[in-house]
This record gives C-alpha cells, sequence and structure tokens, in this order.
C-alpha cells in the first residue's frame, strides 16, 4: 500500500529519549513529501508547534488532546470539551487529595501553582502554564462560554486510583481517562479519540484518502483504536504490550528512530 497520509503519536513515538526530533527522524519524514504528515498527540496545541516548525509542516493539521481539538493553521476544525459541571466536580475532588490538576482548553495551560508536576510537564513540552486558582480558571471559562479539552492529573499511584475509580462510576458515559504513565491520568471526552479526529480529519480536508491509505504509529492505551483502524498501524518496539498485540508491524524504539526507519524502508518500498 502506497500512503496517502500518515500520523504519528509524539511522546514515546515519535520523539527521542531526549524528547527531541532526531536528524534522521526530520530527514525521513520530509522524504516522505508530498504525503501528509499529520501530528496527533494528547498533548496540547502549544506543545506540538515547535516540532511542527522543526518538521517544516507548519501548513499541515494537527490532532491535539487525544482528538478532542483539530487545528489547521490556528484556525479550529473541530472541537468538544468537557462539560464544566463535569469539570468543577472533578476539581472538587481532587481538592480533598494531593494530587495536581492541570486544566487545558486550546493554548490555555491553567495550575493551581508551579509545583513539581508543573514543572516536570512545562521542562517536557517546552510550555509555560499560567497559574491561578482552578476555581477562578472554571468562573471565567463560565463567562467564556467555554470549557476543557483536556484535565490531566498527576500523582501518587494510590491516590489516581481512587480517582479513576470515582471517575468510572459516576462519568463512565461521558468522559474517558487513561493513564499515559502510572502517576499521570488524562481525562478527556469519551465522543472522541484519535481514529474519530483521523476521520474528521479526512472528512475536512483529505475526502479522497479512505482510512486503508493512512499509515499510523503510535506506543499507547490511546493509540489502540487508531492502529487498529487504519491501513498499517505500526507500533513502536517500546509500547504497551496491548499495542505490540495489536498493531500490523511492530519497528524499532522511539529512542532507535523507529518511525524513521519504517519511514525509509517504506519510501524505498515505491
Amino acid at each position: 500500500m502506497k500512503p496517502k497520509l500518515i500520523c504519528s503519536d509524539i511522546d514515546g513515538t515519535l520523539l527521542n529519549k531526549n524528547r527531541e526530533l532526531s536528524e534522521r527522524t526530520i530527514h525521513a519524514i520530509n522524504n516522505m513529501a508530498p504525503i501528509p504528515f499529520v501530528l496527533i498527540s494528547s498533548r496540547m496545541p502549544k506543545a506540538m508547534y515547535h516540532l511542527q516548525n522543526e518538521l517544516s509542516i507548519e501548513e499541515t493539521p494537527i490532532i491535539a488532546y487525544n482528538g478532542a481539538l483539530i487545528l489547521e493553521k490556528n484556525k479550529i476544525v473541530y472541537s468538544t470539551e468537557i462539560n464544566l459541571k463535569t469539570i468543577k466536580n472533578i476539581v472538587n475532588f481532587c481538592s480533598n487529595t494531593n494530587l495536581h490538576t492541570s486544566l487545558y482548553h486550546n493554548n490555555e495551560w491553567y495550575v493551581p501553582s508551579f509545583d513539581y508536576w508543573a514543572k516536570r510537564e512545562s521542562q517536557n513540552t517546552k510550555v509555560e502554564p499560567c497559574v491561578q486558582s482552578l476555581h477562578t480558571t472554571l468562573k471565567n471559562w463560565k463567562d467564556e462560554r467555554k470549557a476543557a479539552h483536556k484535565i490531566m492529573i498527576m500523582g501518587d499511584e494510590k491516590e489516581i486510583n481512587a480517582l479513576s475509580d470515582w471517575l468510572n462510576l459516576n462519568y463512565h458515559e461521558s468522559i474517558i481517562s487513561y493513564r499515559s504513565k502510572p502517576s499521570y491520568l488524562e481525562i478527556a471526552p469519551r465522543s472522541v479519540s484519535k481514529k474519530t479526529a483521523i476521520k474528521k480529519l479526512i472528512q475536512h480536508k483529505y475526502s479522497n484518502i479512505i482510512f486503508s491509505e493512512v499509515i499510523a504509529f503510535g506506543d499507547n492505551y490511546n493509540d489502540i483504536e487508531m492502529l487498529k483502524s487504519v491501513g498499517i498501524g505500526v507500533a513502536v518496539r517500546n509500547a504497551k504490550k496491548e499495542v505490540l498485540e495489536i498493531a500490523d508491524q511492530i519497528t524499532a524504539s522511539n529512542i532507535e528512530d523507529g518511525v524513521a526507519k519504517f519511514l525509509e524502508k517504506t519510501l524505498n518500498a515505491y
């Protein structure tokens, strides 16, 4: 199959051990042009722009927040948010714990304090959060008629387990949560996924493309549905066991430029 669209997760898939794009990866992606290369991540857009710039794909849309937001040249193509009342209840639950709560809307990232977790995430994504009471954030969002594309909870595993159980009991129909790391819980609207986002993107911009003509790369639980739905779903060697089991093909790990190696092989095949 000659691909017509390539989609790749970022963290644990595309970036190396320093959370950067290697020269080999940049070169391999550039050589795939004019096939569109789309970054698809649970990250916020602002944490993806510098990667777009390095790859010279600023004109290509990006899929952020695990599919809850699609942007093309900073313009919203698709957007789904978590209900404001649900957000407030989650914030209240976490306020009785030691968990860190981050709220995200488009390019806005709000934290109650610049603590260990906020600093760590800021270093990883090269984005600075806005420090503000989350109740103030929610009040402002209510006035502005907007809500969160993503909530991220970071902290002790046992407290996150308790939160996860509470969410599954009370909000399993409206939101979905998954562990990107044992100490990270990411929360998004249940109606979205990387698969649904690719479908929306195809409808919006690439109507001549079908799912069987898409290659996708991933490593984590939130990549499974995407990898199963496209023509070739590729897992990096360091992917979760469940991801490796469903992948059509497996490439080298992210720290061994797995995506680049697969693209080089693909390019040589055509």
